[in-house]
């Protein structure tokens, strides 16, 4: 069984020359003198660097079988994260590196979902907004509003450093979207 370039989807994964890539994106082009081609830009499993590359029209690749799993995140230790799985009590370790940016959102003991790329463990994906604990904020001043606008650095329960409006105490829990990395509201 094969994958044809005209059965490429953003966020699919494929194998060129022993590397596993997943496709960020891709582009059909049919020029006007010469044959179809496709140009996409691939995100190597392994390491996280992005390449882009360019196939003929119809040419096929070996697909590769994900599976996202539900685990519990335990431990950082030696660059590498730990988790477990809730229903066999497996631990699989991940380097930080593979494991994403995401992970600066997780606490120990936090569901995340871990994608396995051939039976292999390749990434994490957290939830898109989180609710976290403000552990460090200056305190805020009589007349600090919502409408007053300004905002002040907080530090968060995972030591992420996030823009809070200057309302916000220490203590309080905030949510914060995991793709920007920027406040919501109070949660």
């Amino acid at each position: 069984m094969s994958i044809s370039t005209n059965q490429f989807k953003n966020g699919a994964h494929i194998e060129v020359a022993g590397q596993i890539f997943r496709i960020v994106e891709f582009q059909h082009v049919k020029p006007g003198k010469g044959g179809a081609f496709v140009r996409t830009k691939l995100r190597r499993v392994e390491d996280g660097s992005v390449q882009d590359k360019t196939f003929r029209a119809g040419e096929k690749f070996r697909p590769v079988r994900t599976e996202s799993r539900k685990m519990q995140f335990l431990y950082e230790a030696a660059g590498m994260a730990t988790f477990m799985d809730s229903h066999n009590y497996e631990q699989t370790e991940i380097p930080m590196e593979s494991a994403g940016d995401g992970m600066r959102w997780v606490r120990p003991n936090d569901e995340v979902d871990v994608l396995f790329v051939d039976e292999r463990p390749a990434g994490v994906s957290v939830a898109s907004a989180v609710d976290l604990a403000v552990t460090q904020t200056d305190p805020g001043l009589k007349g600090d509003t919502a409408s007053g606008g300004g905002s002040k650095p907080a530090t968060l329960e995972t030591g992420v450093v996030i823009a809070v409006p200057l309302f916000i105490a220490e203590g309080e829990r905030v949510r914060v979207d995991t793709r920007s990395g920027e406040y919501v509201s109070r949660a």
